[in-house]
């Protein structure tokens, strides 16, 4: 009996040790983060190929540093919200490897 016991606490630490297999739920009010707004310039759009160049911060979401890069849109519709000089707020991903811009409010 006593080594069933040890053996149940030795597996209940061992699991409490693992916090990847606890539930990851964001808190009420903050998005999760792959919602996580950037903050960058619209420089160029091109809307024949449905692509903006942004001048953005950092992107914490996607691991990638400040710069200024292509970017596909998600949704063409985008594009006629934003005109160059037009400072930003978005959200980048990566779908099948492309970045894509996957939600754009222009800044008051």
């Amino acid at each position: 009996m006593k080594s069933l016991v040890k053996a149940m606490f030795a597996a209940s630490a061992l699991l409490s040790s693992m916090p990847h297999l606890h539930a990851q739920t964001p808190q009420a009010g903050t998005a999760a983060p792959s919602e996580a707004m950037s903050q960058g310039e619209v420089i160029r759009i091109d809307r024949s190929a449905g692509r903006l160049t942004i001048k953005h911060g950092p992107l914490k979401n996607i691991g990638m540093d400040a710069m200024t890069m292509v970017f596909r849109v998600k949704d063409p519709a985008m594009l006629e919200q934003v005109k160059p000089g037009d400072k930003i707020n978005f959200v980048a991903e990566k779908p099948n490897g492309q970045l894509t811009v996957t939600r754009l409010e222009r800044q008051e």
